[in-house]
């Protein structure tokens, strides 16, 4: 039984690293002044943040029907018997109920893992079904695995700008004014559903220090007594220049010296609402 893992790019693995890591990845479409692009393909981080700061219309949409469809059939061509399809969180997006949809028509050879997450936490998920399926877990048993351990993460972003979480609605006008000559940088949180609110604090400096006592938090409440070997901590950004990336990735090893600590850029359907310049970081546990 050869059991093939899939998922899209909103857990931050391009389709060329899918390649090389044994799995599948299927690129999230961006719209930018109608013009479709897909995102690790020809569209990169650059452009897409040059994009939403340059005025054009830019909005995110899952992948279609079609689109998914026929990289199942890809993959069953390839020679593989069944799929574990991992989307990002059905609380933040259309994917899963989409993809489950579909998967009905699979007779069960395609199992859609629901286990609210996205960008360096589902890329975890995604590096974990490939290893139970490299130990000849099927998709079922792989699928129930996951979302048994959905909840094993958490995520914080601190926002440098408001500009993007107003056009999202997510904040009135008057709001991010104000925040604006305040220099209020919001920090939100991703615990396994929607981009919520978590703190307001004055510059990105106290939004970093913020996130760091969050993550020194859940290690002492949530996940209490597991081994720092087991633990992931995930770097993230939108946007960001190379030293900029280095730095947080640095700051965060320092504080965390026995977890493993990585860089991934935020995943497009966090930066659209994000804006640049926003700094994220996260918990995964790993299952060993």
């Amino acid at each position: 039984m050869r059991t093939a893992v899939m998922t899209d790019s909103n857990s931050g693995i391009t389709k060329s690293e899918a390649k090389e890591l044994g799995i599948f990845s299927l690129p999230m479409p961006v719209i930018i002044d109608g013009e479709i692009c897909y995102e690790g393909i020809d569209l990169t981080q650059e452009r897409f943040y040059s994009s939403l700061t340059g005025g054009k219309d830019v909005t995110t949409s899952q992948p279609s029907p079609g689109e998914v469809i026929g990289m199942w059939d890809a993959i069953f061509a390839e020679g593989y018997d069944e799929i574990v399809h991992i989307p990002m969180s059905s609380g933040l997006s259309n994917s899963y109920e989409s993809a489950a949809g579909l998967a009905a028509d699979y007779d069960g050879r395609v199992q859609v893992a629901d286990n609210h997450r996205i960008s360096v936490t589902l890329r975890e998920s995604v590096l974990e079904a490939k290893e139970l399926a490299d130990q000849g877990l099927s998709a079922k048993e792989i699928r129930e695995e996951l979302e048994i351990r959905a909840y094993e993460s958490c995520i914080y972003i601190t926002v440098d700008t408001l500009e993007f979480l107003k056009k999202g609605g997510r904040i009135t006008p008057a709001a991010a004014a104000l925040g604006a000559v305040l220099n209020i940088k919001p920090v939100l949180t991703i615990q396994g559903e929607r981009l919520d609110a978590f703190a307001k604090v004055r510059g990105m400096k106290k939004g970093k220090h913020k996130m760091l006592e969050a993550l020194k938090q859940d290690l002492a409440t949530r996940f209490q007594g597991i081994e720092m070997s087991r633990i992931v901590i995930g770097a993230a950004g939108s946007g960001l220049g190379e030293e900029e990336e280095r730095e947080w990735t640095e700051t965060l090893k320092a504080a965390f010296p026995d977890a493993t600590v990585y860089y991934n850029p935020l995943s497009f359907s966090i930066g659209s609402h994000t804006g640049p310049g926003a700094v994220g970081t996260a918990i995964s546990i790993r299952r060993s």
